[in-house]
């Protein structure tokens, strides 16, 4: 038992509500369960009950044992003042007001509708990795898509307040905090921490001066991320330590700089080493100057697309290391990495931006960018393809990537419609 199916069965009233009494003895009628409570305070806000014909209008507090009233010292918050009914599975020990009057108490327990906690367990105990995949078919499309939009916007305004976070340690500066968010997806995961530590050394307001002559931008990244080799009769290599040098020294730069170790290429295609992405990270700078402006001007999807479809300079274009060259041609910034910097980077900046700037066209636009992208094929994608869940693009993708995560996997099958749903179905 846990406060979240007590709220649950409290909110849709899934006991036996004829008769009731309180444990005190005192006849009681529910006339509304309130307004689930999100923030800190009691459980639900502004209830009606009537308690021996007296009209109360207040909060509800819900607790598996009435003891745990003083296990999480409500006794001295004023906000639990509000309280009108104290809602538990067990009355282990009576809970007296501030004033000295005792708080009425409802025991739920043996009043509950056992299919109720029979379908809530079955759930929490499915060894499937989505709890009610054995009966997802018994629920309509029309619950099951409502879901799906819902993870997705979820999904949008959990990325878009991590990009908020950055934008307010940037001191509002949009450019600024686009520069350091695509930085850290232009690590792949595998290197989103080096790259994000490098643009903490070499600023946006360092590299935009720059951003004109690749060779420059190149020898900033590559130098304060600790890869130029110290000796070598290459000729690029040492252009760029004198670079590297020369602009080091201007800015400070030479005791922040990194160590080579810190990036990783282990398990990795040689076009998905950090030097190749730090290549074509700089030549997306010097292709488009503000990052920031391109990405929410931008208009026509295709155009967006080509803003990353980016080409790596000449060397590295053969080169997949510091003098290490390679067999073939490096590939270019493909059609898929593309598509992943724009959902997991462009995207959400456009939805921060929208939520910063109170723009549901924006909004529109992400969803609209997502919908052009065919869906990401992974190990959650497919659970829920054998589920029935049609997924043919990037916005369906991202939803069941939420969903799985967020709800599948913690079992909050009670905040889930799906979940929800099911549970509700047993007790009609």
């Amino acid at each position: 038992m846990n406060e979240d199916i007590l709220s649950f069965i409290w909110r849709f009233q899934y006991f036996a509500a004829e008769a009731l009494f309180t444990d005190e003895g005192s006849q009681l009628s529910i006339i509304r369960t309130g307004h689930k409570n999100g923030n800190s305070g009691p459980d639900f806000s502004e209830a009606r009950v009537v308690i021996d014909e007296f009209q109360w209008i207040g909060s509800i507090e819900i607790h598996v044992k009435s003891s745990d009233w003083y296990l999480h010292d409500h006794e001295t918050d004023p906000a639990y003042e509000t309280v009108i009914l104290h809602v538990v599975w067990e009355n282990d020990r009576p809970v007296v007001r501030r004033d000295g009057t005792l708080l009425p108490t409802l025991t739920l327990k043996g009043i509950v509708k056992k299919s109720v906690l029979e379908r809530y367990a079955q759930l929490q105990d499915e060894t499937e990795t989505i709890p009610c995949a054995p009966m997802f078919a018994q629920v309509n499309d029309i619950q099951k898509y409502g879901m799906l939009d819902r993870a997705l916007l979820e999904r949008l305004d959990t990325k878009a307040s991590l990009v908020m976070q950055l934008l307010a340690k940037n001191n509002n500066d949009w450019e600024e905090t686009a520069y350091q968010w695509l930085a850290r997806n232009f690590g792949f995961k595998l290197n989103d921490a080096p790259f994000t530590r490098l643009t903490e050394i070499v600023t946006w307001k360092i590299i935009r001066k720059h951003r004109d002559k690749l060779s420059q931008i190149e020898a900033l990244l590559f130098g304060c991320a600790g890869l130029i080799p110290i000796e070598s009769n290459d000729f690029y290599i040492r252009q760029l330590r004198t670079e590297y040098q020369f602009l080091s020294a201007k800015y400070g730069l030479k005791t922040q700089q990194m160590n080579g170790h810190e990036w990783k290429n282990l398990r990795m295609r040689p076009a998905g080493f950090p030097t190749v992405r730090l290549a074509q990270f700089a030549r997306l700078i010097h292709k488009n100057g503000s990052l920031f402006s391109e990405i929410i001007s931008t208009s026509a999807f295709s155009s967006l697309q080509a803003m990353f479809h980016t080409e790596q300079s000449d060397y590295w274009q053969d080169h997949y290391l510091f003098e290490k060259k390679s067999k073939g041609k490096v590939p270019f910034l493909g059609k898929d990495s593309v598509n992943l910097l724009i959902i997991n980077g462009a995207v959400p900046l456009l939805v921060g931006y929208a939520k910063h700037r109170q723009q549901p066209e924006l909004l529109e636009k992400a969803i609209y960018w997502l919908s052009e992208i065919g869906a990401e094929k992974n190990r959650i994608t497919r659970e829920w393809e054998m589920l029935g869940m049609k997924v043919t693009t990037a916005a369906d993708s991202q939803a069941l990537i939420e969903w799985y995560n967020h709800y599948c996997t913690f079992r909050k099958c009670l905040e889930c419609t799906v979940g929800a749903t099911l549970i509700r179905s047993v007790s009609l």
